[in-house]
């Protein structure tokens, strides 16, 4: 009886041991997996904002440093609100922002831009997009803001695709994008500024006086290079559609940059056929079969160069005045008397002819017969540098031509030079 009453006792005692055991257990293993799950909860969060940030205004270095400040004009997505938790906070900001992280792109307040626009009284241009405006941003720099008509559904479309696509289109001779806004109903793109204007302003005003021919020719080359990117360069391959003399703007020190690519306006032909660009400027070829490609690039490219060429309105009889030239030059030359009389004679002949059958070949009906913009980049900088080379050359036979003249007028001098050519030669005899 006794012995029962003892394994009684150790038995009870071992499955009290057990049970603490396992109670002991299940406590560790509760607050281990709540300390987890708060970890992964913190580390989700950190994880969901770390991209807003990293695609946003902050990794944006088009702008200065000063416009990441408090006052900045630009969005973030950081800070807070009163009565507002950082989760709904978060996500109104993702809402606002998203266009932002896919692009890259900063976003600009309206109220910011209406502020530096004087209330949008500073108008510079008025295209088929919309108005654009000058504006003095409270950082200091100077930009030029284009809003988009409130009445075009196409350009509603358009400013979405151009804003995705002009996120990872950088050149040198692209009017580069640095912000938008989309906000109040508006719609708002922001540019560099160009403070020369566009090219149509300084070929047909007398206010800005003619643009010497060496100018022209480096405008259609930096055009070309521009155009030579958008073609070659992008991935993928984006068509302009509306290349013109006024989407092409000048800055400073008169370096052209290509506008509006992604941007063309859409015209009405017999009332069935939409066509996009530019009448004078169109490719027959896209007139006729509706089919855009790069050759109807090189097409507008190329009445762009005999307009720089001749300072004529390609709308105004300017391609009927270059098709009766081609039948009496046969395309190669012959070609000054389509010549802007604004140049008053001043321009290389030579030049000249090379340009203009380049551009003759651009217009090409047949569009496989018409060079690409990587050819036209090629020939147009073969050009400048054979003027570079004539300047040198001319310049060395200058230099030459002066020693002559200073001899022949001071023959005193080469007698002098005689005299201590002679005495020099007796001192190393003596030696």
């Amino acid at each position: 009886m006794k012995g029962e009453s003892t394994g009684l006792i150790i038995g009870i005692s071992i499955g009290v041991v057990i049970g603490v055991v396992l109670a002991i257990s299940a406590l560790f293993c509760v607050r281990y997996h709540r300390k987890r799950s708060q970890i992964g909860n913190s580390s989700s969060r950190r994880a969901a904002t770390i991209p807003i940030r990293e695609n946003g205004a902050d990794c944006c270095t088009i702008l200065s440093d000063s416009t990441i400040g408090p006052d900045s004009p630009v969005k973030s997505a950081g800070g807070g609100g009163g009565g507002r938790t950082a989760m709904s906070f978060w996500l109104d900001g993702f809402k606002k922002t998203s266009m932002v992280s896919a692009s890259g792109i900063p976003e600009y307040s309206y109220k910011d831009l209406q502020k530096a626009t004087s209330n949008f009284t500073t108008l510079i241009g008025q295209g088929a997009f919309g108005p654009v405006y000058k504006a003095q941003m409270c950082t200091g720099e100077t930009v030029a803001v284009k809003v988009l008509a409130t009445n075009s559904k196409q350009g509603e479309r358009e400013f979405v695709t151009e804003v995705m696509l002009l996120g990872r289109l950088h050149h040198r001779n692209l009017v580069n994008l640095v912000g938008y806004c989309a906000e109040k109903g508006q719609h708002m793109l922001v540019y560099v500024y160009m403070s020369k204007g566009n090219l149509a302003s300084h070929l047909y005003s007398e206010e800005n006086g003619a643009i010497s021919w060496d100018l022209r020719v480096n405008i259609a080359l930096d055009v070309a290079r521009g155009l030579e990117y958008l073609h070659d360069g992008a991935v993928p391959p984006v068509i302009h559609r509306d290349i013109k003399s006024s989407n092409i703007l000048l800055d400073q020190s008169m370096r052209a940059r290509v506008a509006d690519f992604g941007l063309s306006r859409e015209e009405m032909v017999d009332k069935h056929v939409a066509i996009r660009g530019t009448f004078g400027y169109l490719d027959p070829e896209y007139i006729s079969s509706g089919t855009f490609t790069k050759k109807s690039d090189v097409y507008s490219y190329g009445v762009l160069l005999f307009e720089l060429i001749a300072g004529r309105n390609p709308q105004q009889g300017l391609m009927e005045y270059v098709e009766l030239a081609a039948m009496n030059t046969e395309g190669k030359v012959g070609w000054e008397e389509i010549v802007d009389s604004g140049l008053d004679g001043k321009f290389d002949v030579q030049e000249l002819n090379e340009v203009a059958c380049l551009a003759h070949k651009c217009i090409n009906r047949a569009p496989r017969k018409r060079p690409s913009m990587r050819d036209i980049v090629q020939v147009l900088t073969r050009i400048l540098k054979s003027r570079q080379s004539k300047s040198r050359h001319r310049k060395a036979l200058s230099g030459t031509a002066d020693e002559v003249a200073i001899d022949v007028d001071h023959p005193e001098r080469r007698m002098h030079r005689r005299e201590e050519s002679i005495d020099s030669v007796a001192d190393t005899c003596e030696v």
